[in-house]
């Protein structure tokens, strides 16, 4: 969602311009049109007051998201709307959230984006039951007091460090002190 998010919003922001009043004419030529197609050209024309305001980077990024949003099917495109006018619909709070969450994310590696990318596909090829029952986990454990969860997130990178045979031992001795239990009552 928030690839669509900065991809919708740069392609809102180029064609809710376009939709405004034309830009007066211009005395100067500008830079770097002769590297833009026609009808990339024409929306700077209309705009060019904003253009001038942007930086290089950014004028590059612009016609980037731009040219992106143009290669996206009409599909694509519809959901890309949609999930920017949900975002605008957000409590301005949830909307800095979601703003400062892209900005991780744009500042992830490659590398650790891409495995977070797997494992989100992974979750969503999980059976809905399955999905709806991890989701309501992690509401309980973002539930706990601080200290709770910083013990738990202890004990599970304890357990990241075993190996798999310790592991087996572990889970072992839990099913034997379960069983004990359970006699015992």
């Amino acid at each position: 969602m928030l690839r669509w998010l900065a991809v919708t919003a740069t392609a809102a922001a180029v064609l809710a311009a376009a939709a405004v009043q034309p830009a007066v004419a211009q005395s100067a030529p500008i830079e770097g049109l002769d590297r833009l197609s026609p009808e990339e050209r024409a929306i700077v024309e209309r705009n060019f007051t904003r253009w001038q305001e942007l930086t290089t980077e950014e004028r590059a990024r612009v016609v980037e998201r731009y040219r992106y949003w143009r290669s996206m099917s009409p599909e694509e495109r519809l959901a890309a709307r949609e999930n920017y006018r949900r975002f605008r619909q957000l409590p301005p709070a949830e909307r800095q959230r979601v703003l400062e969450d892209f900005q991780r994310w744009t500042e992830l590696p490659e590398a650790r984006r891409q495995e977070l990318q797997e494992a989100y596909d992974r979750f969503q090829r999980l059976p809905l039951e399955r999905r709806e029952r991890i989701l309501q986990h992690w509401a309980q454990f973002q539930q706990l007091p601080l200290a709770e969860r910083e013990r738990i997130l202890r004990n599970w990178q304890r357990w990241q460090q075993l190996t798999p045979e310790e592991r087996a031992q572990v889970r072992e001795r839990v099913r034997q002190e379960r069983q004990q239990r359970f006699r015992e009552r």
